[in-house]
């Protein structure tokens, strides 16, 4: 029997955009908003590709009631925002800011006037600089703070948003902030990484409850994890063993104590004395029951065995043959591994969010004003199809989220990325929406995809 040319998706669906705080918004310094680690670290010589900053972003503080016009003109029912930290509480805990609340009052009424669901995302890395100084994540102190804010936030707009996020990718703050050091705060402290990560989970943990006691109608929430599957170099055996511990470096280090309420044994063993003494009930928090999981997939992780580094491996394997984009390499079959893989295996009672997906390819203005991002789409419609695949495999996918909505600042790589569905004139802030996000609005009208053309 011959496979659909079309693969439809569940009447319920969701389909989404994401886009994140301190890449879009700018107005680094307006009304009230402190400094933030991102701040701090942009301008520091040498952080940022060519010195670029989110001074200014893609200015969406300020051209926010355009923003959600594109928004609502694509079609979405649902679209994932992330709230700034020091926006709000300029000093991380403390004061709280009156004007940074009122932006994001009128950003939520504006979606929910266009019928578009906001989901929230607490935490995207812009933890405010004050916190930061006093030892930001690898201090315990930070976890309170975080579930202080999450009260703040919830107590204003929590009345009309239902659907939180607690953390973006926290094994990205933790590893590209504190290890590896490419990252805001720029360190490169293997004990400060590991304190960051448990850290992170304790203030998820703490701020599912402080969200729930201060929620006035019921409230759905997750948490975003970056992962991914591993495959070894070769056959070796030293190769399938580095794999073994890259995946659970990445990817079973936050895994399981969310979903299992401890850590994977075999990665304490390895970490020995750098892993920080975990205090009684820690755990239990860390696993504070949740209604969704919100995975981001880009591509697979390669893994070869480093002798000189045998704790996190080397992962930058190109395989050749395959397709890159201008990050990673491009390999759609991830995400229906990734998503039965969870499944499968962890067996959650929640449900799951594709809350990224997306590609980073050079594209531009063409002589007509079109933006032919053909990869783009490609990518998409390959990536959806591999999610439509899990979900009649049983997996219960939700929503399929585009990272992201336009072009911004990409952190370390500055603005040499694109990865918007809207094309934005970094000099004159434009915005023209790309072919892929009038192919992305037709996904949407359609509620499904079309499959590759044969020989494509």
């Amino acid at each position: 029997m011959s496979e659909p040319a079309f693969l439809r998706f569940p009447d319920n669906f969701i389909w989404g955009i994401a886009t994140s705080a301190y890449q879009i918004e700018g107005a680094w310094n307006e009304d009230g908003r402190g400094l933030s680690i991102w701040d701090a670290f942009c301008h520091t010589p040498g952080k940022i590709h060519e010195g670029e900053t989110g001074d200014v972003a893609v200015d969406h503080y300020h051209r926010w009631a355009e923003d959600v016009r594109l928004i609502a003109d694509l079609g979405p029912k649902a679209y994932r925002f992330s709230t700034a930290w020091p926006r709000i509480l300029p000093e991380g805990a403390g004061a709280v800011n009156p004007a940074g609340l009122d932006f994001y009052d009128r950003l939520v009424d504006a979606l929910l006037t266009h019928g578009i669901t906001p989901y929230v995302t607490l935490y995207h890395w812009d933890l405010p600089q004050t916190l930061q100084d006093r030892g930001g994540w690898a201090n315990r102190d930070t976890a309170q703070h975080f579930a202080e804010y999450a009260r703040v936030v919830c107590e204003r707009l929590g009345d009309r948003v239902t659907h939180w996020i607690t953390h973006n990718e926290p094994a990205v703050a933790a590893v590209a902030g504190h290890f590896t050091g490419e990252h805001a705060p720029g360190l490169q402290d293997p004990f400060a990484a590991l304190k960051a990560a448990h850290h992170l989970l304790l203030s998820h943990g703490l701020a599912v409850e402080a969200l729930r006691a201060s929620a006035r109608r019921p409230l759905r929430i997750g948490i975003t994890l970056n992962l991914y599957p591993v495959h070894p170099a070769s056959d070796s055996e030293a190769d399938r063993q580095a794999a073994v511990r890259f995946d659970g470096n990445l990817n079973r280090m936050f895994l399981d104590p969310i979903l299992r309420g401890r850590y994977p044994d075999d990665m304490l063993a390895q970490l020995g004395p750098l892993f920080p003494q975990i205090p009684a009930g820690d755990l239990t928090r860390i696993a504070t029951p949740l209604d969704f999981l919100g995975v981001n997939y880009y591509s697979r992780a390669v893994v070869r065995h480093d002798p000189n580094f045998p704790i996190v491996e080397a992962s930058g394997i190109h395989p050749e043959g395959n397709e890159y984009s201008g990050m990673w390499e491009i390999y759609p079959p991830g995400m229906y591994e990734l998503l039965t893989r969870i499944w499968n295996e962890y067996k959650p009672s929640l449900d799951i969010l594709v809350t990224e997906n997306g590609i980073c390819v050079p594209d531009g203005l063409d002589f007509d004003g079109r933006v032919r991002d053909d990869r783009r789409v490609r990518y998409l419609r390959d990536h959806i199809a591999q999610v439509h695949r899990a979900i009649a495999d049983g997996v219960p996918v939700q929503g399929y989220f585009v990272w992201t909505l336009m072009d911004n600042f990409e952190w370390a790589h500055g603005y040499g990325m694109r990865f918007g569905l809207a094309y934005v004139d970094f000099k004159t802030l434009a915005r023209t929406l790309k072919d892929s996000g009038r192919w992305y609005a037709q996904v949407i009208r359609e509620n499904g995809v079309r499959r590759a053309e044969s020989g494509e």
